[in-house]
């Protein structure tokens, strides 16, 4: 059997750190994840409010760097409580206990309050090149490199 869930989304409030009788930390928040689509109606995509549980380590970690609006990628398993409220009714509440919390955004983007898209899919992170277009490396230390002895100082191309 298999329950596993990766959710993205926005804190809606800063984390809250408790610790249980035993001293174990645990750490519960919200995230505010858009669904793909719109409604047909008005045009805008509804939000699903998601409680997130996280223990130990994790928790300990979103309620150090974690705070309200910063996005984060919660990772876990999904947990269906029962619970008697104070009136003795019986409830019942999905969770999702967070096996691992990651970043959704950059601290700048955290910082400045905006939102920058993801960077696109596939290639890997490269800096932009200076406006000439060509970026000397930078040189290396030690005896990596030799020099050449037939360099007649024109450029190959």
């Amino acid at each position: 059997m298999l329950n596993r869930i990766i959710l993205m989304g926005r804190l809606t409030r800063d984390p809250e750190l408790r610790h249980t009788q035993t001293g174990t930390p645990v750490a519960s928040f919200t995230l505010a994840v858009d669904r793909d689509f719109k409604d047909k109606q008005t045009g805008e995509k509804a939000t699903d409010f998601i409680d997130i549980v996280a223990w130990r380590q994790t928790a300990e970690f979103v309620s150090r760097f974690f705070t309200k609006g910063r996005m984060a990628v919660a990772e876990g398993r999904l947990q269906i409580r029962d619970w008697t409220d104070r009136e003795g009714n019986k409830r019942r509440s999905a969770e999702v206990i967070a096996d691992n919390v990651y970043f959704g955004d950059s601290k700048r983007d955290a910082e400045g309050g905006g939102y920058a898209p993801p960077p696109p899919m596939g290639g890997g992170y490269s800096a932009p090149a200076p406006s000439g277009g060509y970026a000397a490396p930078a040189p290396a230390g030690g005896d990596q490199f030799s020099e050449l002895s037939d360099d007649d100082g024109e450029l190959p191309f």
